[in-house]
């Protein structure tokens, strides 16, 4: 856009009367004198072709229109920068088509480089940096979405796993309670049956042996069992068990065996010994008659004798005594004829 040189202004010449302000005192006369300038129409015409402006002391117009140039440049620049930098939109800059610089200033002075106007300078390297810009923004958008949405998968991926080992966890311990209680009912099942089996063979056994045994009499009370401390025996406890039962009252043998002793003997009174298989002697004492001899064999409940009073007796009853084979001391015969099968 073409425009008019402004006509120059007249020499200032300093008054007197302003010496105090700008003179500190005096006229300097290192500034005049001076001559009164008149413009003419010769003077003020334009040049034809191109406007010229006249060099002035310092670079004049010419460098000022070059750092005006450079400082439109770098404002466009910065402006891009900031926005880029700021994440903001850029600001439209707009500035009015100049000529080239290398127009403003003389022939001589013209530098050497591109004529393309300041405004379109600007334009470009605004577009260049927010083209530049956006597509590093948009790079730098993508990686990080990329790396959030891996971090995020790795992490899904973990907590699944994580969850999964949790669970297998969860079973094996539940499947290993599992078996140990089922191990445990299986345990107490098998002891359970084992116990019934036990009991129901030894129920099987004393049956059996009760088939064997029998009881010495029948129609009794038991008036003294084994140990017993007492004055009557001359040991000072009661060494056998004794069955009271009404005088004559039949008595027979607890199991198979042969006859070895049948008589009198002492205290005892009329006594009947029978020597089972096994060897264990089985006495029978204070019988009132004697129905076998030395030697005979005798079957389970066959009569032996009768319930009486003979010997060092206070009442009718019969003394039993048990010697296993080879044992001078008696035992129990209640014990002894409970673990044949008999309830006494």
């Amino acid at each position: 856009m073409a425009s008019n040189r402004p006509a120059p202004e007249a020499p200032f010449m300093p008054s007197r009367h302003d010496s105090d302000t700008f003179g500190y005192g005096g006229i300097r006369t290192d500034e005049g004198p001076f001559e009164e300038w008149n413009p003419t129409a010769e003077s003020v015409r334009p040049v034809r072709g191109r406007h010229r402006v006249g060099r002035q002391r310092g670079g004049g117009l010419a460098r000022s229109s070059t750092v005006l140039g450079v400082g439109v440049i770098a404002a466009v620049a910065g402006g891009g920068m900031a926005s880029a930098q700021s994440g903001k939109p850029p600001v439209s800059i707009s500035v009015p088509d100049l000529p080239s610089v290398g127009s403003l200033i003389a022939d001589e002075e013209t530098p050497q480089g591109s004529a393309t106007p300041l405004s379109s300078i600007g334009t470009v390297a605004d577009e260049a940096d927010q083209g530049s810009t956006s597509d590093a923004g948009e790079v730098l958008r993508a990686r990080i979405m990329a790396q959030v949405e891996q971090q995020q998968s790795q992490a899904e991926e973990q907590a699944a796993a994580e969850a999964a080992a949790k669970a297998e966890k969860e079973a094996e311990e539940q499947a290993a309670a599992a078996k140990k209680e089922a191990e445990e009912k299986a345990a107490a099942a098998k002891r359970k049956a084992e116990e019934e089996a036990e009991k129901k063979a030894e129920a099987e056994r004393l049956a059996e042996l009760a088939r064997q045994y029998a009881l010495p009499t029948s129609s009794y009370t038991i008036s003294s069992t084994f140990g017993q401390a007492g004055a009557y025996w001359s040991s000072g406890q009661h060494t056998g068990l004794d069955f009271a039962a009404p005088t004559g009252t039949l008595i027979k043998a607890v199991h198979t065996g042969t006859i070895t002793s049948a008589g009198w003997d002492g205290s005892y009174g009329y006594k009947t010994v029978l020597t089972l298989d096994d060897g264990t002697e089985i006495w029978y004492a204070h019988q009132s008659s004697i129905s076998v001899s030395v030697g005979q064999q005798v079957n389970t409940g066959d009569v032996i004798g009768r319930v009486g009073s003979t010997g060092n007796s206070t009442g009718a009853h019969l003394h039993l005594e048990v010697h296993p084979a080879g044992s001078a001391s008696g035992i129990d015969p209640m014990a002894w004829m409970q673990s044949k099968g008999l309830t006494v």
